[in-house]
């Protein structure tokens, strides 16, 4: 997560943990389903629409570092140093959010999501949004000539590596074996063969 620099934006920042921290909390000891936003309001000490104002939905609660990790994956793209490949740079990311999302005791979280329509669905909105995202930016970098359509099949495999790799034995292995796929994918979208890629290993 940034780090806010400002005591204002510190203060919103704790305020904001602090009530994913409660419901988090409330959901896995009652059970999604059970728990309601006044409860969680009033357990946080805020008021309703404090909670809001952080997060626009109940599902949003569960899922608290999503705007993070979307631009994480887009200045993987934006914050490149000039000719440094693209490819091993979106790895990265994804090992960091696989490893964040398969840390000890993220697995009751996710047999919550799994038993919740309502989550299920909201996760996969969110990736398809992450993916809308990650597309645009790599199809608005100049320096990677590749177009709209190649720049959005690109970014999914980007974010179906992430929940591949999450569901498997040996999570970050299997980010490296996908990747391979996407390092192939992406060369194969530019018709000159490709040095802005990167191989990944």
């Amino acid at each position: 997560m940034t780090v806010p620099t400002g005591r204002r934006e510190r203060k919103k920042a704790a305020t904001r943990q602090k009530i994913a921290d409660t419901a988090l909390r409330l959901f896995l000891e009652r059970g999604y389903d059970a728990v309601g936003i006044r409860e969680v309001a009033a357990e946080a000490d805020v008021a309703v629409t404090t909670l809001f104002s952080h997060f626009a939905s109940k599902e949003a609660l569960v899922f608290e570092q999503d705007e993070d990790f979307e631009q994480r994956l887009t200045r993987a793209v934006t914050d490149r140093a000039p000719h440094e490949p693209l490819i091993p740079a979106l790895r990265h990311e994804i090992h960091a959010l696989v490893r964040h999302c398969t840390a000890d005791g993220a697995a009751p979280i996710w047999r919550m999501i799994d038993e919740s329509p309502a989550l299920r669905e909201y996760e996969e909105s969110m990736r398809l949004r992450h993916a809308e995202t990650l597309a645009a930016a790599i199809a608005g970098d100049p320096g990677l000539s590749r177009t709209a359509t190649a720049s959005r099949a690109i970014a999914r495999f980007v974010i179906d590596a992430y929940a591949l790799a999450r569901e498997a034995a040996d999570p970050e292995a299997a980010v490296d074996e996908v990747f391979r796929m996407i390092e192939a994918a992406w060369a194969a979208t530019h018709p000159c063969g490709d040095s802005t890629g990167g191989t990944a290993p």
